[in-house]
């Protein structure tokens, strides 16, 4: 199975401009992984799928384990994707309903001003922890798939070093 390594000139470039793997460096790859998993060095990998040598015998396995784990990885990400989907609905569901104030298991009232009738008292309180529970359920989402940008924190100050027990005018 020797073929040459393909030149850079030669290999075929995706819409964003990068490297793209060809169905036969995809197969390389896959053959590099079954050779490691036989116990073979990376130096004999190389020499027998004709790599320039041990590194990029390496990064070809390392690309086909990646191959094998991406596909694994992303049906969690989906599936943590519609947990969270879904306990979002639920928690939009409880933010649209009307809640009213109830203490000791009765209804609490209050005199409407338009009609003079008792109206019970809206309770906000299941909205407001409902709207808590949808924000963390988007935090993480963005988390879940790495919307959020690295945060970047700035250290500013200076440091001053004092040494105790020396005459600074003995050092001069």
């Amino acid at each position: 199975m020797d073929q040459p390594e393909q030149q850079a000139g030669d290999q075929p470039r995706g819409g964003d401009g990068r490297w793209t793997r060809t169905v036969e460096v995809t197969r390389r790859d896959a053959r590099a992984a079954e050779l490691r998993s036989q116990s073979w060095t990376y130096k004999q990998i190389a020499e027998e799928l004709g790599l320039a040598d041990k590194g990029e015998a390496w990064r070809a396995v390392d690309r086909a384990r990646k191959d094998i784990v991406r596909p694994a990885a992303e049906r969690l990400i989906a599936a943590e994707a519609a947990q969270l989907d879904t306990l979002y609905v639920e928690a939009l569901e409880v933010l649209e309903r009307n809640h009213i104030t109830v203490n000791n298991g009765r209804i609490i009232t209050m005199r409407d001003p338009a009609t003079g009738e008792d109206v019970p008292l809206p309770d906000d309180g299941p909205k407001l922890a409902a709207l808590q529970v949808a924000l963390k359920l988007r935090e993480s989402y963005r988390r879940l798939y790495g919307l959020d940008a690295a945060s970047k924190t700035e250290v500013s100050g200076g440091v001053r070093y004092e040494i105790v027990g020396v005459d600074m005018d003995q050092l001069r």
